[in-house]
């Protein structure tokens, strides 16, 4: 589903060259679930903005379903974007006046699906996420776990190849982000492939691979029970 190969990201900032990202490789296999960890700064926003194609490597391939993306141009990285990508932040980043349904339906406005469908497809990513009692609930409604959860379903609406998730309980009590995390072991159970940036490892655990980058490189990547990462 993902290949990338050699990527980098270099900022220039006067004199000052900062590679963010140094000759990355990485493979995602469909119905993969995949922690990205690393110290602060050591590229895994970056890695996740050029996946997430809200930005664009500076060097390197990247293969996303068949689509060559790091030769794309704006307005075809947002078409990919739509179709492709679902995202999850830590912060939830819903609209406070409107309700649960109306925040899920967004992605499929921008599709310009038309009304009826949007509602049908909204509602049953709401259940999907156990929240088909609260589809007229506003955020300021609802706790911050079901925050997330609508986060998630609105993530889940279009149907997406992959879920990127950024820190998705950095705002979350340990309770509530256990329950997320079981949403998410649910979802990759049904075989959504899910991309999970976190510092924590208790939440990587969840993943059955994790990669952990340092300097804008990959230094090692295991999967779970193999005895250990492999460099």
């Amino acid at each position: 589903m993902i290949s990338i190969t050699g990527l980098r990201k270099i900022y220039r900032m006067g004199s000052i060259e900062v590679r963010a990202l140094d000759g990355v490789d990485l493979e995602v296999d469909a119905g993969d679930y995949l922690a990205v960890m690393g110290p602060s700064g050591s590229g895994k926003s970056t890695l996740m903005n050029l996946i997430g194609c809200l930005d664009t490597p500076t060097s390197g391939e990247y293969i996303l379903n068949g689509h060559a993306v790091s030769r794309l141009d704006d307005t075809e990285l947002a078409l990919i974007r739509n179709r492709e990508i679902g995202f999850v932040f830590q912060t939830f980043n819903l609209l406070n006046r409107a309700t649960a349904l109306a925040n899920v339906e967004l992605p499929l406005i921008y599709a310009r699906m038309p009304a009826a469908k949007r509602r049908q497809l909204a509602l049953e990513s709401l259940d999907r996420v156990g929240l088909g009692d609260r589809v007229k609930h506003q955020p300021n409604e609802l706790s911050g776990g079901q925050r997330q959860r609508v986060a998630v379903a609105r993530a889940l609406v279009n149907r997406p190849s992959i879920l990127l998730a950024d820190e998705p309980t950095g705002n979350l009590d340990s309770k509530t982000s256990e329950e997320i995390m079981t949403l998410f072991d649910e979802l990759n159970a049904s075989g959504n492939t899910i991309v999970l940036v976190t510092h924590e490892e208790d939440i990587a655990k969840h993943a059955s691979r994790t990669i952990r980058l340092l300097d804008g490189q990959v230094v090692s990547d295991g999967y779970r029970g193999d005895g250990g990462a492999r460099p």
